[in-house]
């Protein structure tokens, strides 16, 4: 469902692509700190089957109540395919992801630690294959996902008006949540259940607590040292759970640099998707959408977790290297930052081939003859000549302040002069078609168009309006001498049918465009045939070239970063497995998933603090901030003492029943038999 979300924010909510990008970051923080919440349940009530079960069907009811949203027939009075309210999407869609982080986040600890407690003691290698496993059947689903879902998008459907298909889009994810939650429920008779035990998380706090005041009144000198700062709640808790907060709080201080990785590793789905709407998305016969690439991502996982577990790691054995878990992570935090540098890179190159707008005081100016006489334009310092239907080859940058002295002349007539007050940072289209007519249009395209899609608008030079239908979207009453507004279209041929009631029926009105290719805009002039002048001919001018950098230059970072997710993710999701006490294994997932959230934060921080004017600058400011990260979280695994939960609480267990036995004792019976034990 997140493949499509950003999309969704800017094409059919209208967001920028700032606020887009917040309000992603925002939902996948929300995702990741609702874990908490689902933990607690689990480990102190439910239990992880039941939390599961009822979260899922909050999970569910919220990917239905977003497709919902995304209904435009639901506020679209005017059948002209735009809603006529849409503060109603954007509740229905605000209280269908809030219902889906509360589902999906509350699922996500319970389900890798619920898969984790069907293995007994000693079953270490299968269980670390299960994390793999676990890991790659999550990125088989985002694989498919990230194919699919764009191709859903893309159809176009409504009852008034066609549009891309969201409904499709978000609800299919809907319907599939829902039947995995029957499969899930029909294997109930196959699972390990471990039983809640109690409150834990209060249990920990009080405890944690009451060490801290404990320690704070017994501040003097006098007042011997403890080894451990939670060895002060002695008086009041027993040994077992202060040794299990021990190694809660042990692995949560680890946890603390791990934030700046996910802070890279989900701009995949919002910063790097946006670089992918500048580039060409033709990789040789393939044509691919800008959200489609993150289906990379995926693919290389698929590829990458079975060679990574089965030949890099016992390669490195073999060398006697001891790659620990830790150290494991750290190689997955440099390679991601070096996949922004990659990043940083590609932008680059992308920037060196984006049209230049108007900035500052500064408006731009294209001159195009509409009319069937050569005309001259004074412009400040350059006068152009134009043949008919014909146009300048770029817009012309002026500043503003010296655009008062525009004439326009054919030749025997005088010149005209062009009154009209351009505005800064503004592209502008001069229209000319005689001695003494012309009109400004102010163009509305101030950057490339979004998503990779194609502007294209209509002038119309006949003395009667015209409407114009292209691929079923409709430009309205063109009027004579005037140009249309930009609609936008993906890739591909398009056919657009010119009517007006002043073609004689033999007239040809129907028409094919060339191929369009990502990220274009195009100006078509709809003139005279000039062997039928009554009927209408085309012609068309580019005002903003095609992307040429090619999407397949993504592919180098997000190998890297794929790469390093193998090793930091699927690692971390069975470190923190593998270093809970029993009762708190939920509790250390959410922990860990909790990093994830904290992440996203720092991306709408970061984002939102710098205001870059160039985008590779951003990318390598994250690239720089995870490399000191990196050396710190090397640093921290350093001094990291590798336990066995089981083991510490099984010694547990025998002191307590050392001490049962102990306390069971008559002294006047002597030494109690092994039978009687």
């Amino acid at each position: 469902m997140r493949a499509l979300l950003i999309l969704y924010f800017t094409n059919f909510i209208g967001w920028d692509d700032n606020l887009s990008t917040a309000i992603y970051h925002t939902f996948v923080a929300l995702c990741y700190l609702t874990p908490i919440l689902g933990a607690v349940v689990a480990d102190s009530w439910l239990g992880k089957f039941k939390t599961i079960v009822f979260l899922s069907i909050v999970y569910t009811f919220g990917q239905v109540i977003t497709a919902v949203s995304s209904i435009s027939d639901l506020t679209e009075h005017s059948q002209d395919g735009i809603s006529s309210n849409i503060s109603v999407h954007v509740g229905l869609c605000m209280c269908g992801l809030i219902l889906i982080a509360l589902g999906t986040g509350g699922i996500k600890p319970c389900v890798s630690a619920f898969g984790g407690d069907q293995f007994e003691e000693g079953q270490e290698k299968q269980r670390n294959r299960f994390f793999s496993i676990f890991y790659l059947a999550i990125n088989a689903g985002s694989f498919l996902s990230t194919i699919i879902t764009p191709m859903l998008r893309v159809q176009q459907c409504g009852i008034h008006s066609k549009q891309s298909c969201y409904p499709l889009a978000f609800g299919v994810p809907a319907a599939l949540m829902a039947v995995a939650l029957i499969v899930f429920v029909i294997g109930s008779g196959m699972y390990k259940k471990v039983k809640p035990q109690g409150n834990i998380l209060a249990k920990v706090v009080k405890c944690i607590g009451f060490a801290i005041k404990n320690r704070f009144r017994h501040r003097s000198k006098e007042f011997p040292k403890r080894e451990h700062w939670l060895d002060w709640a002695k008086e009041k808790y027993d040994e077992r759970l202060i040794s299990q907060i021990k190694m809660v709080t042990r692995v949560m201080f680890l946890y603390i640099p791990l934030p700046m990785f996910w802070a890279l590793f989900d701009q995949q789905g919002s910063r790097w998707t946006l670089q992918a709407t500048t580039m060409s998305g033709k990789i040789g016969a393939i044509e691919i959408q800008p959200d489609q690439m993150q289906t990379v991502n995926a693919i290389l996982i698929i590829i990458m977790v079975p060679i990574v577990d089965a030949v890099v790691y016992p390669l490195i054995a073999k060398c006697g290297l001891n790659f620990t878990s830790l150290k494991k992570m750290t190689v997955g935090m440099f390679l991601a930052s070096m996949a922004f540098v990659v990043a940083a890179i590609v932008q680059v190159e992308i920037d060196k081939t984006l049209p230049v707008f108007p900035k500052g005081n500064e408006a731009q100016i294209k001159v195009l003859n509409i009319g069937n006489n050569i005309m001259t334009v004074s412009l400040p310092g350059e006068p152009v000549t134009l043949n008919p239907i014909t146009s300048t080859e770029n817009f012309m940058n002026f500043d503003v302040n010296k655009l008062a002295n525009i004439t326009i002349s054919s030749a025997g007539s005088q010149n005209t002069p062009v009154t009209y007050n351009f505005k800064q940072g503004k592209r502008h289209t001069l229209l000319v078609w005689n001695s003494t007519q012309y009109r400004v249009v102010e163009d509305g395209l101030d950057q490339k168009p979004e998503k990779g899609e194609n502007g294209i608008r209509f002038v119309n030079t006949f003395e009667n309006s015209i409407n114009i239908t292209m691929n079923g979207k409709v430009y309205e009453n063109i009027a004579s001498h005037n140009a249309s507004e930009y609609q936008f279209f993906p890739f591909g041929t398009k056919t657009f049918q010119i009517n007006s009631t002043v073609f004689p029926p033999h007239c040809k009105t129907e028409f094919t465009s060339p191929y369009l290719e990502y990220g274009s805009a195009f100006t078509y002039v709809i003139k005279k045939n000039e062997s039928h002048p009554e009927c209408p001919a085309w012609q068309g001018f580019i005002d903003i070239a095609p992307n040429t950098v090619n999407m397949a230059l993504q592919i180098p970072q997000y190998f890297l970063l794929t790469c390093g997710e193998v090793v930091f993710s699927v690692t971390g999701l069975e470190f923190s497995y593998s270093q809970a006490p029993s009762n708190m294994k939920s509790v250390l997932q959410a922990g860990w998933l909790l990093t994830v959230a904290v992440g996203n934060i720092i991306v709408l921080i970061v984002a939102g603090a710098g205001q870059f004017s160039e985008q590779w600058a951003e990318y390598i400011l994250f690239a720089a901030l995870l490399l000191v990260v990196c050396i710190i979280f090397a640093i921290m695994a350093r001094f990291y003492t590798y336990i066995n939960p089981a083991e510490i609480e099984a010694q547990f267990d025998e002191d307590e029943k050392k001490k049962s036995i102990e306390n069971n004792q008559d002294p006047t019976l002597g030494p109690i038999s092994q039978t009687q034990i």
